[in-house]
């Protein structure tokens, strides 16, 4: 095991798309989408584990399931679970936990994947990020992994990468959920691949890059340095959190960077970030159904029905709908239109009884 790897576990997302199942007091990747008896975030974890060091393991998330973190990974150390006062996006939360581990360890190398993921053939992706690691331990380059895509798929964010002999690939441009027809144009091109939000860098050149393109962000953080792994910690990042933006990683520093290659990864891969994306990762019957319920299902074709196993469910002559009980929500609704869940989730906050849903 390489002493200077870490692995950063982004897990302080809500998973919008995925509501009702998903929830504010329990998101996706504490929950075990895939009916494995594993939740996602244990999955990802025990993926990582034969690249580094267990204790070179951080899971970032919010601090409001710090107990469903410690409960779910229950040989953390306190000092692995980097709690975020508030969410703005994945930029701050990589600044903080960057922050965290060049105090720990200034010549460390940083994967930074999200927590709630599916992959197969875990070798064949454990070894395209060793040799990714490898290549950042130079400390001036941003890796991001990209995937081989199979399908013009719209849910996924797109990076253009130049021709090379090399190992790792220039990335020449990043587009987010394209069009159906330019999804299609770009799987005929040749020289695109899906953003699987998965990163490797050195934290010295991770650090640089803020520096460079998020230079407010970067100083905050570099300011509280002296504060981090002691009891002050929480204080400090409270006041950082509440002054610094929202921005994603991608937008902030990868599509500005001049220093960005993509390995490329050929395994299988899903963010798991909608029904759609479930329903195709998941075992399904021969009228194409995924049921995880007690249920009666007639004449119903690419659905997914689930529920809990006191409650029968019935679901009868639909095509492509999501069928399910989860708690006190039942909803039934075309399962591809991943777009109405934001708004489902947005009218239910303008309601006086809204949170209870949430």
């Amino acid at each position: 095991m390489e002493r200077n790897l870490y692995v950063v576990l982004m897990a302080g997302g809500i998973g919008t798309r995925f509501w009702p199942y998903s929830r504010n007091a329990k998101p996706k990747q504490f929950l075990d989408v895939l009916n494995t008896g594993r939740t996602l975030l244990q999955s990802t974890y025990e993926r990582y584990l034969p690249l580094c060091a267990p204790e070179n393991i951080l899971i970032v998330a919010h601090e409001e399931h710090a107990d469903l973190v410690k409960a779910q990974l229950p040989s953390l150390h306190p000092d692995q679970l980097v709690l975020e006062p508030m969410r703005k996006n994945t930029a701050p939360c990589i600044a903080y936990a960057a922050a965290r581990i060049r105090k720990m360890n200034p010549d460390a190398v940083m994967v930074v994947s999200p927590a709630d993921h599916l992959i197969l053939n875990e070798k064949e992706f454990q070894g395209t990020i060793l040799k990714a690691t490898e290549q950042a331990r130079s400390q001036d380059k941003l890796i991001t992994l990209g995937i081989q895509p199979t399908r013009p798929e719209t849910g996924y964010g797109y990076i253009q990468y130049l021709e090379s002999k090399a190992t790792l690939k220039k990335a020449k441009t990043f587009t987010e959920k394209p069009e159906l027809a330019l999804a299609k144009t770009f799987i005929e091109s040749g020289d695109f691949v899906w953003n699987s939000g998965i990163f490797i860098w050195g934290v010295q050149a991770i650090t640089q890059a803020f520096q460079r393109y998020l230079p407010e962000m970067a100083e905050a953080f570099d300011e509280i340095g002296p504060h981090l792994l002691t009891p002050e910690e929480r204080t400090y990042v409270a006041r950082v959190y509440g002054q610094t933006k929202s921005i994603s990683i991608d937008y902030g520093v990868m599509e500005k960077a001049d220093n960005v290659f993509v390995a490329l990864g050929n395994f299988t891969w899903s963010d798991l970030g909608s029904w759609a994306s479930l329903h195709e990762a998941s075992v399904r019957d021969e009228d194409n159904n995924v049921v995880n319920a007690k249920a009666l299902v007639y004449d119903t074709r690419n659905s997914v029905v689930i529920g809990p196993p006191e409650t029968l469910v019935v679901a009868q002559g639909l095509n492509g709908y999501l069928v399910g009980v989860f708690g006190n929500v039942v909803i039934i609704c075309e399962k591809d239109k991943e777009e109405l869940f934001r708004r489902y989730v947005n009218d239910l906050k303008a309601r006086p009884d809204g949170t209870d849903y949430l």
